[in-house]
Parts: C-alpha cells; sequence; structure tokens
C-alpha cells in the first residue's frame, strides 16, 4: 500500500466511513439487547441460568418451587439476580480432601 494521503471524498475513505458506521451502527444494537440490572446486579433469564447451570428449564421450575433458587417474577417472566446464583453455588460448594490410607 502506498503512503499517498487521501482525500475525504476519495472512494476508498467512503468505503471505510460507511463500513464503519455499519459496524458501529450492530454494535449500538447488541448494547440494546444487554440484559437489564436491578441495582447493578445483572438479572438472568431461566432460559440463561438453565444454560450456566446445565439444566433443564423444568429443573428450574423444582428449584423454585423447593426454594432452591431465589428469583423474581414479573407478570409471567422469570428473573434470577445473577449474585442469587453465585450463593446458591458456593453455598452447595465442597473443599476437596484428601484420602488417607490405614
Amino acid at each position: 500500500m502506498s503512503n499517498e494521503i487521501r482525500e475525504k471524498d476519495h472512494e476508498w475513505v467512503k468505503a471505510f466511513h460507511s463500513n464503519f458506521d455499519r459496524l458501529l451502527a450492530r454494535l449500538e444494537k447488541l448494547l440494546e439487547k444487554q440484559q437489564p440490572s436491578a441495582y447493578g446486579d445483572e438479572l438472568l433469564t431461566d432460559k440463561e441460568v438453565a444454560y450456566m447451570l446445565k439444566v433443564s428449564r423444568r429443573t428450574l421450575q423444582d428449584y423454585r418451587n423447593n426454594g432452591i433458587l431465589p428469583y423474581t417474577q414479573v407478570g409471567g417472566k422469570i428473573l434470577y439476580r445473577a449474585s442469587d446464583i453465585e450463593k446458591t453455588l458456593m453455598k452447595g460448594y465442597k473443599e476437596a480432601y484428601k484420602y488417607k490410607r490405614s
């Protein structure tokens, strides 16, 4: 590529700006889809939590019914706070121990 200076009406510069504008618009759309948060805590849908925990959505319903996972319901929408999921996982965490032979 040569070191020549390109004018703003040059085709290459126009194409660059056009591609940049399209990329910026796509990025803005992605940011709009970002999950809502409650008081700085990320809210997750049941689909997202099921994927994270590698369980079915029906199993999540059992966890809710049995009081294992706290949740919020707005209308028919079930939402989980990311911090609640982390706390629940940490409660069930077991330290590894060494097996001692007798």
